[in-house]
């Protein structure tokens, strides 16, 4: 899979793709959830099922599943500040990146 840059940035998890595309369909986990944590989510799942999706069970799969999506979100958090620097960086260098005011200059203040 070929990873994209986007002003020098790499975009895409550095977390390697686990579980399988046929492990996901056979455990049935829904699309949306089939990221870099799915591995973690099929155990968790299995868990949940078995203990009758007691919330004091699974506390292990669980805090798991929850610290990796988490590690996703930063990740993707400081893609993003990256990018935004770099776009600032480079409007300061030359041109002035145009942007939309919040209030028109129309607005009568």
């Amino acid at each position: 899979m070929a990873e994209s840059e986007i002003n020098g940035v790499k975009l895409g998890s550095s977390k390697p793709m686990i579980a399988t595309q046929a492990e996901l369909v056979e455990n049935r986990v829904p699309i949306p959830y089939r990221d870099q944590c799915a591995h973690l989510l099929i155990p968790l799942n299995k868990c949940r099922v078995a203990e009758f999706y007691l919330p004091w069970k699974c506390e292990g799969e669980r805090h798991a599943y929850e610290k990796c999506e988490y590690e996703l979100v930063m990740e993707r958090m400081l893609q993003m500040q990256k990018i935004k620097e770099a776009q600032e960086m480079k409007g300061k260098k030359g041109k002035v990146v145009g942007s939309v005011p919040l209030i028109p200059s129309t607005a009568n203040m």
